[in-house]
């Protein structure tokens, strides 16, 4: 879709933050709260963005966007060049990261530009009752967006840890160290090195029970990638991987055109099924899919095998 720019506004912190509307339609399609979005830029480079905004709103996609120094060029060109009027083509939105239908209770633990996909949970969850608590961390308030907005939303359910200022403290992962109670789920967004410290604080929680979400890759620069097969569901014809090239580039040589975005193992849009016969195994190199489905689904782009898979496309 060509969204217009409705509106833009600073939030500090070299954040902005950025409302598309449909030029003529009143209603887009419906997000969830998780959900992001792919923003195609001039250039032809595609990023992804969670949308921060109310989810029960359909007239409208807000993200918000820090400016990454030394990042890839996307959050600079949209800092740059996004001004009230600008049209740009924005995807319907995907969700690799609901919320639980089942859950009881959620804990939302964010760091500073995670605080993108956490507030639209946080907004959806307050507008219908449930039960849930948000924590927030940042290095100090300036540092935080959307604070005020979640503040009102949240009310006493907001818990902020900020590492600077008169008073820092930083959140307290030994909370987390107890199996939690029976349908507590726990969303967390931000920096690997809380995301990481968070999976080790949670051992003992159910697998199914902890979700997160990265914007970074894995990082795992000692790995080293061997060649593998992969045969064909649907035809039963059996294809080399070698070791310098993915299994993306090498289904799209053979004419399967799947679609892709990052190329690195974050945004989910490449993703398809496998089947393992005999010892194959895959080596999983993303971080996006859920632990649940990582026994059937896989990332071209960046995931590997060893001996032959199969591959559902």
């Amino acid at each position: 879709m060509k969204l217009s720019v409705a509106a833009t506004a600073a939030l500090g912190d070299d954040v902005l933050e950025v409302v598309f509307r449909h030029p003529r339609r009143p209603a887009l399609p419906a997000p969830e709260p998780g959900s992001h979005v792919d923003l195609h830029l001039p250039d032809g480079r595609v990023r992804q963005y969670s949308l921060c905004g109310d989810p029960d709103d359909d007239g409208t996609y807000t993200i918000a966007v820090r400016r990454e120094r030394g990042g890839r060029g996307g959050s600079a060109w949209i800092h740059d060049h996004l001004v009230p009027g600008a049209l740009v083509p924005v995807s319907a939105p995907r969700n690799h990261f609901p919320l639980a239908t089942e859950a009881r209770h959620h804990v939302l633990v964010a760091g500073g530009i995670g605080i993108t996909p956490i507030a639209a949970m946080a907004q959806h969850l307050a507008r219908r009752g449930s039960s849930f608590e948000l924590h927030y961390c940042a290095r100090g308030q300036a540092h935080a967006p959307l604070l005020e907005r979640l503040r009102v939303v949240c009310g006493e359910r907001l818990q902020t840890w900020f590492s600077q200022g008169p008073q820092p403290r930083r959140l307290d992962l030994s909370r987390f160290d107890a199996a939690p109670p029976p349908g507590t789920h726990l969303y967390a967004c931000g920096p690997a090195r809380l995301l990481d410290a968070l999976g080790a604080a949670t051992t003992r929680w159910p697998r199914d029970a902890v979700h997160m979400e990265r914007f970074e890759p894995l990082a795992d620069g000692d790995f080293v990638p061997e060649p593998f097969e992969v045969q064909l569901a649907s035809s039963g014809a059996v294809l080399d991987v070698p070791a310098g090239r993915s299994l993306l580039d090498v289904l799209r040589e053979h004419g399967f055109m799947l679609p892709s975005s990052c190329g690195i193992g974050v945004c989910g849009t490449c993703e398809c099924g496998f089947r393992i016969p005999g010892e194959g195994s895959v080596i999983h190199r993303d971080v996006v899919l859920a632990p649940g489905d990582r026994d059937r689904r896989l990332m071209p782009c960046v995931s590997r095998g060893r001996g032959r898979l199969v591959i559902d496309l």
